[in-house]
């Protein structure tokens, strides 16, 4: 099994990790993205993980950041559609396939 990153989600991932590094430095904003190296990790090991959500959907939580992986799984693969940020509008991603 493999992942493949929306070309929107690696782009909310790449603004939330300039976020951090604006604001409390590069560790942080290297540890936001090993949280999210970890989380996919995860779901290649374990696909069903993450609660079906919105849209047929899942989403898995990261730990220590509020953002979740919201994700599809297509065959072999996991389909990373948005790296979102908990407090923002929940679906502004639903078009993304």
């Amino acid at each position: 099994m493999n992942y493949w990153l929306h070309p929107e989600a690696r782009r909310d991932l790449r603004e939330a990790a300039r976020y951090y590094r604006q604001r409390a430095g590069s560790v942080l904003a290297q540890q936001l993205l090993g949280e999210f190296e970890r989380s996919a990790a995860l779901l290649l090991t374990h696909p069903r993980l993450g609660v079906v959500w919105l849209h047929g959907r899942r989403r898995l939580l990261m730990r220590r950041f509020p953002y979740a992986v919201i994700y599809s799984i297509a065959d072999e693969q996991i389909r990373i559609l948005a790296v979102a940020h908990t407090s923002r509008h929940s679906d502004y991603w639903r078009d993304r396939e």
